[in-house]
């Protein structure tokens, strides 16, 4: 702040009128370098404030003030800041005089800065993982019997409770919704009033009977500002919508970590089996060896054919390793969706099965139908249309900023210099803007455009989620008849001609490379087993994820 010193201001001689004129003179010039120097200073802080607003850390960008780990939000292109025009103008005083200082409405508008702008980068599209690592090379058996696995195991139902409950990233996400209530507060706050006070007609020097002027006036003033076009009331409105579609891109955040989580059980189940396959593989060639070796002993077999079996079962040995480790690393992944450790992911045991028997799920229209009412997405979307047209009225409402009504209660006139009484007094005054050059109607129009925007959004959003509904039905649809073939017709065929080579190596009609070959085309069957099971279990819970509901277990 600045502080002008007065000079002595008193009557003098008529003699003295040259001096009285000098000191004026310099008065009138050290109050120019005054405000020259004021202007400079307010001119340096604004251009340091209107430095760049993003922040960066090394190569990482960080995240501003109002914006959102969800993203974008539906329906956030029109007018966000719901200030009124003008509202970076001073308030203009509302009485005679300098009775109103220039105050920034920063200092009484609830809504300075906006709303948080938030949303779902990518808003219905499922990131696709990284397939399971399989090394499923070596020879592989089909097990006699299924086994889902210990009765306390983790079930892909406890799974999917712990998931929504424990997963930091849906925890983080989820605080977005009650700082959206935060910000209907803050759009419902109303506009504070402003109380100065402030002094005029301070001489330089004194009055007196040789140099008249006006009494010394001090004054309390009250300015307080009426919202007579209801900008609050829309503001509060929108601030509303802006939480419906928050809370629509959070249920839309969870459905797409669920199908995560589908993935990465899904894939550790595949995981267990490849281990479970390769052990069976890895007894049966060990029981082959021994054969082998009796048969060697009893001169029908050669070392060639030991040697044979033994290169087999030391691959299935590696294959086995192998199984194990990408068995520990699928369990991990599937704890980090889960919030659990590393180490205690790795002593994870799974009850499921790649098997599931389940009822026909809805498909065709019907699945449409389901998805195009339960879709999170969908629905915020929906809400995105309804967000930008609050937007608009908004907008309308903003063609007016407020209304001040000034109450001076206050006013006192010091006479005493004149050697009378002093007086007080009060005094009134409405400070109402007029809207002659700017009624918001860049963003008036920039609202109404963003309304057909969003409505183009949504219709490429309802065709997207068409296509991966009818994509989602053919893939369950041929998955289905693929393991139903297999179940049918392959496998059997596959077991017979297993046994049958097995029997005319035993009885000695075939040498064991032609047993060995038979193992290497059964293992050929057991991939495509494996990856038909696989292929039917996902296309299964995919129907759950494009449908947005659970129709399949």
């Amino acid at each position: 702040m600045t502080i002008l010193q007065a000079t002595d201001g008193r009557a003098v001689s008529a003699g003295g009128a040259g001096q009285r004129a000098g000191n004026v003179a310099v008065c009138k010039r050290r109050y120019l370098r005054a405000v020259v120097a004021v202007m400079a200073v307010l001119a340096a802080f604004q251009a340091q404030a209107q430095e760049a607003t993003i922040i960066q850390k090394g190569r990482i960008p960080v995240l501003r003030q109002h914006e959102s780990s969800l993203g974008t939000m539906p329906g956030a292109g029109g007018n966000l800041s719901g200030n009124a025009p003008d509202a970076n103008r001073p308030i203009i005083g509302g009485a005679p005089g300098a009775t109103t200082p220039n105050v920034p409405p920063s200092l009484s508008d609830p809504n300075v800065g906006g709303y948080q702008n938030m949303g779902g980068a990518g808003i219905g599209a499922i990131p696709e993982l990284p397939p399971p690592e399989l090394p499923l090379f070596g020879v592989l058996r089909l097990p006699g019997q299924e086994d889902p696995g210990p009765p306390g195991g983790l079930t892909l139902d406890a799974a999917l409770q712990r998931l929504v409950a424990t997963n930091l990233d849906l925890r983080s996400r989820f605080l977005e919704i009650p700082q959206a209530r935060a910000d209907v507060l803050t759009a419902g706050l109303y506009a504070n009033p402003l109380v100065f006070f402030d002094t005029q007609l301070i001489p330089y020097g004194s009055y007196g009977p040789q140099r008249p002027g006006g009494q010394t006036q001090y004054d309390l003033n009250i300015s307080h500002p009426l919202d007579l076009s209801h900008k609050r009331r829309e503001r509060t409105r929108v601030a509303a919508l802006a939480k419906k579609v928050i809370e629509a891109q959070y249920q839309d955040a969870v459905r797409v970590e669920i199908a995560n989580l589908y993935e990465a059980y899904v894939g550790t189940l595949l995981a267990r089996d490849a281990v479970r396959f390769s052990k069976a593989a890895f007894d049966g060639l060990n029981q082959v060896l021994t054969t082998i070796g009796e048969q060697q002993a009893g001169k029908i077999a050669t070392q060639a054919d030991v040697d044979s079996v033994l290169i087999q079962r030391e691959l299935a040995a590696s294959s086995l390793v192998d199984s194990e480790r990408a068995y520990q690393n699928a369990k991990v992944r599937l704890g980090e969706l889960l919030a659990i450790p590393p180490a205690q992911a790795e002593r994870i045991e799974l009850r499921g099965s790649l098997k599931v028997n389940a009822p026909p799920p809805p498909l065709g229209a019907r699945l449409l139908t389901l998805a195009q009412e339960y879709r999170p997405d969908l629905r915020a979307f929906r809400l995105g249309v309804s967000r930008s047209q609050a937007d608009a009225q908004l907008a309308l409402a903003n063609r007016l900023a407020d209304v001040y009504v000034l109450f001076q209660p206050f006013t006192y006139q010091d006479n005493r210099p004149f050697g009378t009484q002093s007086a007080t007094s009060w005094a009134g005054g409405l400070t109402v803007p007029v809207p002659l050059y700017n009624r918001n109607q860049g963003n008036i129009q920039r609202s109404r455009i963003n309304i057909e925007q969003s409505k183009i959004e949504l219709a490429a959003q309802e065709l997207r989620v068409a296509a991966e509904v009818r994509q989602a039905e053919n893939e369950y649809l041929a998955a289905r008849a693929s393991v139903e073939r297999m179940e049918r017709t392959i496998r059997p065929a596959a077991d017979r001609v297993l046994a049958t080579a097995r029997l005319r190596w035993r009885s000695g009609e075939k040498d064991v490379l032609f047993y060995l070959g038979a193992i290497r085309d059964y293992n050929t069957f057991v991939r495509q087993y494996l990856t038909d099971w696989l292929r039917f279990r996902r296309a299964m819970l995919r129907l759950n994820t494009v449908a947005g509901q659970r129709l399949l277990p």
